[in-house]
């Protein structure tokens, strides 16, 4: 534990350097802030723009670091050919794998903290910004704790990506990585319209393909709970418990798999 606690801080630490990541937060918290401008163009509905603009800015700049720097990780130790040095020293393949996405895992949570802590200053300057009887008039308060549920299932479900972007990086270059993540994320929030294929196209085999990927692929759909939330519509904690445990047998799977594939590369 102690050697992948080292790798996870060491991981971490250089993340917290790279000035790509400065940047994405940057501008995440930018827009959050900028949407409390957005919606006083729209009267009635300026606080469920900026509750929606909010969670879509963490889900989108959080993808990008998700993907960028999960891909980047091992790549990277390899073009620089410091795993070599790791390698030689008495830590196993496995240790260096779960190190390195503990170390993602960990830079993902302080960046999406950074962010909600900016999306709920913007709601709380908002709130008390706001008439009492415009308030009265809202679904849900400016700082709905309920806001909270669908950031963590964003948060779930960006350190799956981060475990795709990851497995990916084991055996495929950085570009190809980051095509097939992305691609993988906008597959996985339709991928239930796959299982039910067969009502569109008259093709057992494509039906049968399509019901395969249904299975195989995550399904991403179920994390996105922005609406709900927005609107004021209950997200029971049961379905979030469900949903992260889902997520969670995932992520496991595709850590595992990441070990498999980089305990079998040659480096010599």
């Amino acid at each position: 534990m102690a050697v992948i606690r080292h790798i996870a801080l060491n991981v971490f630490r250089e993340s917290v350097r790279d000035k790509v990541l400065y940047n994405l937060v940057f501008f995440a918290v930018l827009l959050m802030s900028a949407s409390y401008l957005i919606g006083q163009l729209t009267a009635g509905q300026d606080v469920k723009i900026i509750k929606d603009l909010g969670l879509a800015a963490t889900s989108v700049f959080g993808l990008f670091m998700a993907v960028f720097i999960g891909i980047g990780l091992v790549s990277k130790e390899v073009e620089r050919r410091s795993v070599y040095g790791l390698l030689s020293k008495p830590i196993r393949r496995h240790e260096f794998i779960i190190g390195q996405y503990l170390g993602l895992v960990l830079t993902l949570a302080v960046n999406v903290a950074i962010m909600t802590a900016a999306y709920y200053l913007v709601l709380a300057y908002m709130s008390w910004m706001e008439l009492e009887n415009v308030k009265a008039a809202w679904e849900a308060p400016a700082t709905d704790p309920a806001l909270l549920k669908a950031i963590f299932l964003i948060f779930v479900e960006l350190c799956l990506v981060t475990a795709v972007a990851l497995f990916l990086s084991t055996f495929s270059s950085p570009i190809l990585s980051a095509v097939l993540t992305f691609g993988l994320y906008v597959v996985g929030h339709f991928n239930a319209d796959l299982k039910n294929f067969e009502a569109v196209v008259n093709s057992k085999t494509a039906a049968l393909l399509a019901r395969a990927v249904y299975y195989v692929l995550p399904n991403l759909a179920p994390f996105d709970v922005k609406a709900d939330v927005v609107h004021a519509q209950p997200v029971p904690w049961s379905y979030v418990a469900f949903t992260t445990g889902y997520g969670l047998v995932y992520i496991v799977m595709l850590v595992l798999a990441a070990m498999f594939v980089f305990s079998r590369r040659d480096f010599k």
